[in-house]
């Protein structure tokens, strides 16, 4: 009799549900399968959270600030290796804390976003993070133009979302890192340019698969267009307004937004100015099922966004989940994607390119149903759970097996390229529309 392989114990500092982030979701979706291969600790600084998720595991609520190593050691409950996975994105509602965790204790960062710079400076002007160590951090990474910038920033003479391209910021989470997961092969090539001793890995972000969607879309009455998720300037609504705005006037069309806008004040304005207000309903942010039934019923989503910073898009799975067509911008990991999966629109051409898919959809309500079926069946072949917990099983071994090697490698070489930017990570920064394959 063989005894069982040892299972080891995975801390998932996570945003959880019901937080309004598909970081949240993503953890929710991913669980039952990891579960399944390790014994799973979520964590979280947050009030309260879904309490289905302790069908699979314990739940603990800490605080960032005094949290130590023995704390989750004290909770481990599997036999094999422990690892903590802190997950980081672009929101500093959600990830102020965990960006302070990141600070002071040596984690696996699964890095959902390089470009941070809103998370950094928002959690300054938040007073969640103090201006001091932004500062250093920009300095140490950018030189004196990265610490004029951040300042810049901080003093509301640039923004953020504009200096990304050149200044990610990525580097600032990663001083402790024992190693970086991401889900596009433009992330990892960028943070292994940036600080080659750390231990980098890619796995395709995943997503539940669904039932096969039922076929829901009308084949008359108005085009059905959909835009969701956290609008931020980069998911280009006022251009898709501007490009409405353009179409003839017997164009029978309704534009449904589900989700958190960064700035409601200023769409609103535009719909007034473009005359729109009767065909563009703002939602909000709404449950999972509403928008499942929203995409059903989509005839195209758009999916835009520029810049983009080559982070993948959980909006992306969802959206081939539900068997939808959907539009999106050919730049980052997108440009990466099969042609016959989404419909892309190039930033330089992007009026003329959504016209024209407006009309074809205006003759004929079922064009996008093959890109649909190509999407949901290319969603299936690459992005299921179950492989993606494996992979994080096989991650925290590797990790726990080879950190303080790999730690000890990293912050010995680290003073000698903390201020080099790397030339062609430059250059992949500012031609963010090239082509890149993510071999999902």
């Amino acid at each position: 009799m063989t005894s069982a392989e040892p299972r080891p114990t995975i801390h998932w500092i996570s945003p959880l549900p019901p937080a309004e982030t598909d970081i949240a979701h993503y953890t929710a979706r991913v669980l039952p399968a990891l579960s399944a291969k390790a014994e799973v600790v979520l964590w979280t600084d947050a009030q309260e959270w879904d309490l289905s998720l302790e069908r699979y595991c314990v739940v603990k609520q800490f605080d960032p600030d005094t949290v130590l190593p023995r704390d989750f050691a004290a909770a481990s409950c599997g036999t094999g290796p422990e690892v903590l996975f802190l997950h980081i994105g672009n929101s500093w509602v959600f990830h102020a804390g965990f960006l302070r965790l990141a600070q002071r204790i040596p984690t696996l960062v699964v890095l959902h976003d390089l470009a941070i710079q809103e998370l950094m400076i928002e959690a300054v002007e938040q007073y969640e993070w103090d201006a001091p160590s932004y500062l250093a951090g920009m300095e140490k990474w950018y030189g004196a133009e990265g610490w004029r910038k951040g300042q810049a920033c901080l003093q509301r003479e640039e923004k953020g979302s504009v200096i990304s391209a050149q200044l990610p910021g990525f580097e600032l989470v990663l001083d402790k890192a024992l190693g970086v997961l991401t889900h596009t092969q433009f992330a990892s090539n960028a943070v292994q340019e940036r600080l080659p001793h750390l231990p980098c890995q890619v796995l395709p972000l995943p997503f539940e698969i669904g039932p096969p969607p039922s076929q829901r879309r009308a084949s008359s009455g108005p085009v059905r267009l959909l835009q969701f998720g956290w609008i931020g300037p980069n998911r280009r609504l006022e251009q898709v307004l501007d490009a409405l705005a353009q179409m003839p006037e017997d164009f029978d069309y309704r534009l449904d937004v589900m989700g958190k806008i960064w700035n409601p004040d200023v769409i609103y304005d535009k719909l007034t100015q473009l005359n729109l207000a009767g065909r563009v309903h703002l939602h909000g942010f709404v449950p999972e099922p509403v928008l499942d039934d929203a995409l059903r019923q989509a005839h195209l989503v758009l999916n835009l966004r520029h810049p983009s910073m080559g982070e993948a898009s959980g909006s992306q799975l969802r959206i081939w989940n539900a068997g939808a067509p959907s539009a999106v911008t050919r730049e980052g990991w997108y440009a990466g994607l099969p042609e016959d999966v989404v419909s892309f629109v190039d930033v330089d051409d992007e009026a003329a390119q959504l016209y024209v898919l407006f009309l074809r959809l205006a003759a004929d309500r079922r064009a996008g149903d093959e890109i649909g079926a190509a999407g949901r069946a290319y969603f299936e072949a690459h992005h299921a759970p179950a492989s993606y917990a494996q992979g994080i099983v096989s991650l925290a071994k590797e990790t726990a097996l080879n950190a303080g090697r790999d730690l000890a490698l990293r912050l010995r070489s680290e003073q000698q390229t903390a201020h080099d930017l790397h030339p062609s990570l430059q250059k992949r920064l500012e031609a963010l529309s090239a082509p890149v394959r993510t071999d999902l």
